[in-house]
């Protein structure tokens, strides 16, 4: 009776600590006050936005996280977005959901990847005011959120030192990624709806060639985590693995986890954590962005 007492205690406990650890989201807003460049329109679709999660300052790291959630680049996955911010507060790091303009609304390629990298400049440029170290602000995809994090591992710039908005002077480079089943390829392997809402019914070779991200990586890459499972049927393994290897050749830091079970768009688990989240737990204490 005691030991059942006490156990009940601790899971409450357990559950107190996870939601004060959970802050709420600040609103969100606007990346671009004055309209997003090549917007179609003034429509909430029109718009991209960042919302903020910020850890308990008991808790909190200093580091930072921006969140790309999946969806075929036609619609924006909420448990890809705002449960992997809450996840993330647990862990002490600030997250960043990133609403991006989708190929549903008409948009292709470059418009999410400019969405991306302003998304990663505002926070460098905001870091003081959410208490963030400008040096530790990475980002996270899952699926086609996937591609377009390795699209900004792959694409970044260091910003225009001159530019009147002191937001595009910062770099767009992230200090890590981590990809959830990603999308990489938009070659053979590739997901044929995100590729379409991406790049258009007839894209060119080359701009095939330039957004399968596997062919992108150099030793400027990024480091990352990535995970996969054996028996995704949406997304194919093998995007993880050939970005992996294409780390690898380049001399970047990466950790990769194939597990043979879970369904893809999975999230943190369908009814409980999945293993993945305690390996990146890890791999984020060893790139000193959680707490040992």
């Amino acid at each position: 009776m005691i030991a059942s007492m006490k156990l009940d205690w601790i899971l409450m406990a357990s559950v107190l600590w996870m939601t004060r650890a959970a802050a709420d989201p600040q609103p969100a807003f606007p990346l671009w006050p004055d309209g997003a460049p090549g917007a179609l329109g003034a429509a909430e679709k029109d718009i991209p936005t960042l919302t903020p999660y910020l850890a308990d300052p008991g808790l909190a790291t200093g580091a930072a996280i921006v969140i790309c959630p999946g969806g075929g680049y036609a619609m924006l996955a909420a448990h890809e977005g705002k449960d992997y911010a809450e996840w993330l507060n647990q862990q002490g790091v600030a997250g960043f959901v990133l609403k991006y303009r989708l190929g549903s609304s008409g948009y292709r390629h470059p418009r999410m990847l400019e969405d991306a990298a302003r998304a990663v400049r505002t926070v460098r440029a905001r870091a003081a005011e959410w208490k963030v170290d400008p040096r530790r602000v990475g980002i996270m995809g899952s699926s086609a959120g996937g591609h377009l994090a390795s699209t900004l591992l792959t694409h970044f710039d260091a910003g225009q030192p001159d530019a009147p908005d002191p937001i595009e002077r910062q770099s767009s480079r992230p200090d890590l990624g981590i990809l959830c089943y990603p999308v990489i390829s938009m070659g053979y392997q590739t997901h044929g709806g995100s590729r379409r809402n991406l790049l258009g019914d007839s894209p060119s070779p080359d701009l095939i060639r330039s957004l399968s991200n596997e062919l992108m990586v150099t030793s400027e890459t990024p480091p990352c985590f990535l995970f996969h499972t054996w028996e995704d049927t949406s997304v194919r393994v093998e995007n993880s693995l050939d970005f992996a290897n294409a780390l690898r050749r380049a001399g970047v830091p990466f950790d990769l986890h194939i597990y043979q079970k879970g369904a893809h768009g999975m999230g943190l688990g369908k009814t409980a954590r999945h293993p993945w989240t305690l390996d990146c737990i890890y791999w984020l204490k060893a790139r000193e962005f959680v707490r040992p």
